[in-house]
C-alpha cells in the first residue's frame, strides 16, 4: 500500500494525476477543490516567507545559527550579512516572483472549458515542477537590473493591485455573510437549536464590533487633536447601525425573508477592522503637554505605531488566509457575480452547507491505491474559471506585498520603523471600508429596486 501510494504521489508531482493524501480514512475530495488547495498552499508558503523576511530578528538568528554565514553571503552577493534577503525590498522581489507565476498561469489558462486538454493537465498536476518554477520566479526577482527604479515602480503597481484585491475580498466577505445566514436559517427546519446558534454568533460579532468602536474612541481620539478620527469613527459606526436596521426592515424582509442581523454583524466587524487599520496608518499627531510635544492617538501599549503595524499586518494576513481558503472551498470563482446577488429563499441542492455532509457524484470517483479517494468532477467541463482564479491570486500576491510591508516604502532592504504613517494608505483603507459598507447595502436594496432581475 505504501509503495502504491508513493507512486500515486509521484504521479501527481510529476504528472497530471490529482493529488490526494495517503490515508484511506480521509474524506473524499474533489479534483477541483484539491487543485485550488494546492495553489493556496503555494500562496501561503510564500506569504509566510515574506512575513519571516520582515522579522527584525531573522538576520540575527541566521547569523548566530548558520555556520560560515558571512562567507556564504559574500558568495551569494547578498550584501553584508545577507541584508538583501530581508526587509522591504526582499519582500517586494519575492512577491514580484509570485505575482509573475500566477499572472503567467492566468494567461496560460484563458478559455479552458474542459479538464481533458493539455493546458488543463498542467493546471491540475505537475505540482513539483510548478513548485520549482515558483521558486525560480521568486529567486529571479533578486537578479533584476536597476533595482531602485524597479522597486519604486513596483510599489505603485502593488498599491493598485492590492486595492483591487481588497474589492474582491469585500465581495467574498459579503457573499460569505449571505451564505452563512442562509445555511443556518435553513437548518432551523430540522433543529430549532440553529436559532440559538445564530443568535449567539450574531451577539458575539456585534459585541466585538462595539468593543472595537469603544477601544478606538478611547485611544484613537483626543480632545485637542485627531479630528478626522472622530469624524470617520462616528461616520463608520453610524453606517454600521444603518445597515443593521436596513437588514431587518419590513421593506427588505419582503424581498429577502432570510435577511437578518448575522450579515451586518460580520460586515460591521470587518468595517471596524478597516477603520482601525486606517487609523494605524495615518501620520502621527502631537500635542503640547507641560511644554513637551506628546504623541497622541496611537496604540496605548509598547511602542505606539510600531505595535499598530504588527496588529494590522497580523489581522490583515489572517483575513487574507480566510478569504483564500473560502474561495478554495467553494466554486465561487466561476460565479463571481453571485457576490453581488442576493440569495433567495432556498438553497440549490448542489450548494455546500456548513457542518453538513457533502454529497458527491460517485460515478467519477477513483480510488488512489488505498489512499484518499478523488472525485474527478471536471470531466464534463470546468466548475470554475481557471484564468480568473489565477488572476485573483495574482492580485492577492500584490496585496500580500503591501500588507506585509504595511503599504510603506523600502529603505535599502533594511527594516525601518516608519512611525510617521502615510496619508495615501489612510485614504485607501478608509475608502475600502466605505466600499464594503455600501456594497453590502447594495445587496439589500438592489432586489427591491430591480425585482425582476433578482427573481429566482
Amino acid at each position: 500500500m505504501c509503495i502504491a501510494c508513493g507512486i500515486s504521489v509521484l504521479a501527481c508531482c510529476c504528472g497530471s494525476d490529482a493529488c490526494s493524501l495517503c490515508c484511506g480514512c480521509c474524506p473524499k475530495i474533489r479534483q477541483s477543490t484539491g487543485t485550488r488547495f494546492m495553489y493556496a498552499l503555494y500562496f501561503m508558503l510564500v506569504t509566510v516567507t515574506c512575513v519571516v523576511m520582515m522579522s527584525p530578528t531573522v538576520e540575527m538568528e541566521m547569523r548566530d545559527h548558520i555556520p560560515f554565514y558571512s562567507q556564504m553571503c559574500k558568495k551569494l552577493n547578498a550584501g553584508e550579512n545577507c541584508s538583501d534577503l530581508v526587509g522591504y525590498s526582499a519582500v517586494y522581489k519575492v512577491c514580484f516572483g509570485m505575482a509573475c507565476f500566477f499572472f503567467f498561469f492566468a494567461v496560460f489558462t484563458v478559455r479552458i472549458r474542459t479538464s481533458t486538454g493539455c493546458r488543463a493537465a498542467v493546471h491540475n498536476g505537475f505540482w513539483f515542477l510548478k513548485f520549482v518554477v515558483l521558486l525560480a520566479c521568486c529567486a529571479g526577482g533578486f537578479f533584476l537590473p536597476d533595482e531602485k527604479n524597479f522597486l519604486e515602480v513596483w510599489r505603485y503597481v502593488g498599491a493598485i493591485g492590492g486595492f483591487l484585491f481588497l474589492l474582491i475580498q469585500l465581495m467574498l466577505l459579503v457573499q460569505f455573510a449571505h451564505r452563512w445566514n442562509q445555511n443556518w436559517t435553513s437548518g432551523v427546519e430540522h433543529n430549532k437549536l440553529w436559532y440559538a446558534a445564530l443568535a449567539l454568533v450574531t451577539l458575539v460579532l456585534f459585541s466585538v464590533a462595539v468593543g472595537a468602536m469603544v477601544f478606538m474612541a478611547m485611544f484613537y481620539t483626543h480632545a485637542e487633536a485627531c479630528f478626522l478620527n472622530k469624524i470617520f469613527l462616528g461616520m463608520n459606526s453610524g453606517l454600521c447601525v444603518v445597515i443593521s436596521m436596513l437588514a431587518i426592515s419590513p421593506c427588505i424582509q419582503t424581498f429577502q425573508p432570510t435577511s437578518g442581523l448575522l450579515q451586518p454583524a460580520i460586515i460591521s466587524v470587518y468595517a471596524m477592522y478597516l477603520t482601525f487599520s486606517a487609523f494605524a496608518s495615518k501620520p502621527i499627531e502631537m500635542v503640547p503637554q507641560d511644554g513637551v510635544n506628546v504623541t497622541v492617538c496611537v496604540f496605548p501599549f509598547n511602542s505606539g505605531s510600531e505595535s499598530d503595524n504588527k496588529i494590522v499586518t497580523g489581522m490583515g494576513t489572517a483575513i487574507l488566509f480566510g478569504c483564500v481558503l473560502y474561495s478554495c472551498l467553494t466554486s465561487t470563482t466561476k460565479r463571481s457575480s453571485a457576490a453581488l446577488r442576493v440569495y433567495r429563499n432556498s438553497m440549490q441542492e448542489n450548494e455546500v452547507k456548513f457542518f453538513m455532509p457533502l454529497k458527491y457524484d460517485y460515478d467519477d470517483e477513483e480510488n488512489t491505491a488505498g489512499g484518499q479517494n478523488v472525485i474527478y468532477d471536471e470531466r464534463d467541463g470546468t466548475v470554475y474559471s481557471y484564468a480568473y482564479f489565477h488572476f485573483v491570486f495574482f492580485l492577492g500576491s500584490l496585496y500580500v506585498m503591501m500588507t506585509v510591508t504595511n503599504w510603506f516604502h523600502y529603505d535599502n532592504a533594511k527594516i525601518e520603523r516608519l512611525l510617521e504613517g502615510s496619508w495615501s494608505v489612510f485614504w485607501i483603507k478608509m475608502a475600502s471600508c466605505w466600499v464594503c459598507l455600501f456594497l453590502y447595502m447594495w445587496t439589500l436594496v438592489a432586489p427591491m429596486l430591480f425585482p425582476k432581475r433578482f427573481e429566482a
